[in-house]
């Protein structure tokens, strides 16, 4: 298992868009993959799980992934964030 905390750092937090650009991203990867906010552990590859964790800018999540390419998923998760979705 391999995770990395990351805080959301574009304005409009993870809503429709920022969500199906998360799950195209997933769609990389053959490892499980699982987002946590506060006591709230989703899917990474699901849409609708990502919509309702209701993560805002400045929340924590930690992105989690189980399998063979565990790293490397994570690390683009990351990346996606970071860059902000490329919203801004």
């Amino acid at each position: 298992m391999y995770e990395k905390t990351i805080t959301v750092v574009n304005r409009s937090g993870l809503h429709a868009r920022p969500s199906s650009v998360l799950v195209e991203k997933t769609k990389d990867f053959k490892s499980s993959i699982y987002f946590q906010c506060g006591s709230n552990t989703i899917n990474a590859k699901s849409i609708l799980g990502i919509i309702t964790l209701g993560a805002a800018y400045g929340n924590e999540i930690k992105i989690i992934a189980e399998g063979e390419d565990e790293e490397a998923a994570v690390e683009a998760l990351a990346h996606v964030f970071e860059s902000k979705f490329q919203e801004e």
